[in-house]
This record gives structure tokens, sequence and C-alpha cells, in this order.
């Protein structure tokens, strides 16, 4: 029986890194820094229009006689709200910056939006619930809040401008979808020259099937995919001053 490594605990869905055609060959993936001033958490998506199973999304996809399929998501969403809430929790107390982008346009009827997500019916007008970000997950202070109208936080707002302007150099990524929103978030960063570490139990797909593709699709190739506790772990010694 082969021993169970580190990294097949990190992402048991996958193949062991060393026998994925996907990145075997490819040089070893370097550690994102985490280091004082420059980690930033980014929470995406994490809010009533797609992330709560009563509203628009999820009643959407119920209506439609996909219930059944979707407890999936029911169940994930369970399981990453009170891991991206502690992950918030120990970033604001290391004195880090917590982000939060979400779908909103700037019109009552939308006419703003994105071609894509015109063509998807995405839609959370301003003030509405549907653009609230979750009770359990609300910025705190002046946490930023990039409001967008496409899948890319990096192509519709001016998060990358912000992250400049705030040094930050390696970003931490959860949310919704993993095969949406979150997944362009993490390639898009990563082309900007971000380090990126995507929470594997802080984000989730409709499916999961649908999730571990896209995992699989960015491991190790546009970033460093961990679990809450190993984040945890890092900021821990950010906020003890270790090396």
């Amino acid at each position: 029986m082969r021993r169970t490594t580190m990294r097949d605990e990190v992402t048991p869905m996958l193949p062991p890194r060393e026998r994925d055609p996907y990145i075997a060959w490819r040089p070893p993936f370097p550690e994102p820094p985490f280091e004082r001033g420059h980690t930033a958490l980014l929470v995406v998506d994490m809010q009533y229009l797609d992330a709560h199973w009563d509203y628009s999304t999820c009643r959407k996809i119920r209506d439609a006689g996909f219930e059944r399929e979707l407890l999936y998501y029911k169940d994930r969403l369970d399981l990453i709200v009170p891991n991206i809430r502690r992950l918030q929790n120990a970033f604001r107390t290391a004195g880090l910056e917590v982000m939060h982008a979400r779908i909103q346009s700037m019109t009552g009827d939308g006419r703003d939006r994105g071609p894509s997500h015109k063509r998807l019916g995405h839609f959370a007008p301003p003030q509405s619930r549907e653009a609230e970000i979750l009770d359990d997950l609300k910025p705190a202070g002046d946490e930023m809040v990039f409001s967008k109208t496409a899948g890319s936080v990096f192509s519709s707002t001016n998060i990358e401008y912000v992250l400049r302007n705030l040094e930050i150099r390696t970003l931490v990524v959860t949310g919704v979808v993993t095969t949406g929103c979150v997944h362009t978030a993490v390639t898009e960063a990563a082309d900007r020259g971000f380090s990126v570490a995507l929470v594997e139990d802080g984000c989730a797909a409709l499916t999961e099937e649908l999730h571990r593709a896209s995992i699989r699709i960015l491991r190790d190739v546009y970033a460093k995919i961990m679990r809450t506790e190993d984040v945890l772990a890092r900021i821990a010694a950010i906020s003890s001053g270790a090396p």
C-alpha cells in the first residue's frame, strides 16, 4: 500500500503530483510567501446571489429539477463558510488585508453588466439582498469590496491597481464557484505576477466533479493548493513574528 503523503492529504481527490501527467514533468511549484504587509485574503462572491440555498442561483437550479444534485453544493457551503470565517478572523487579528469581491451592477436594470453575465442571467442590483455578502462573512471596518459584472474580478474592477498600491504580493483565494469566478481570479492573479494560494476547503463548485477538475487544473500551475489549517498556521507564524 502506498504511503499517504502530506500532499495527498491536501488534495485527496486528485492523483499524487508525481503521477499526474498534467504537472509531474513541470518544475517544482514555489511556495507562496506569507509576509506581513504583503499578503491578503480575497473572498469571492460569498453573497446571497449564489452562496445561499434560498436565493437566486440555487433557487433556479432547484426549480429546474436538480435539487438532489445540488445537495453537494449545499453541504459544501456548510463547510466553507466557517472555514472562510476562521481565515477572516486570523487575517484581521494579524493586521492583514481582507478583501471581498461580489457580483453587483451599478444600475437597477443591470444594463451595465458584461455580455457574459447578461447571457448567463447573473444579476444583483444595487442594495438588493442578492448583492449582500452573507451575514456570517460580512466585511468589517473599512475592508474593501469590489463589485463586478463579469466573471473575473481582475477584468471588471480596479483590484489590481489597489493590490499594487498596497504592495500585496501573495493572494489567498476563497469563495464560489471554483470553476468560475474563483478560477478566473486565480489564473488572472497568477498571470499578473501575484503568488496565489487557493484554499481547497474554502471554495466550492456546484458539483464535486467540477470542483475537482478546477482544482486539478490550477494545482501547481497557477496556485499552490492549501487547506484552511495550513493557511492558519502560516498566518499564526506571521503574528508570532516567526520567519
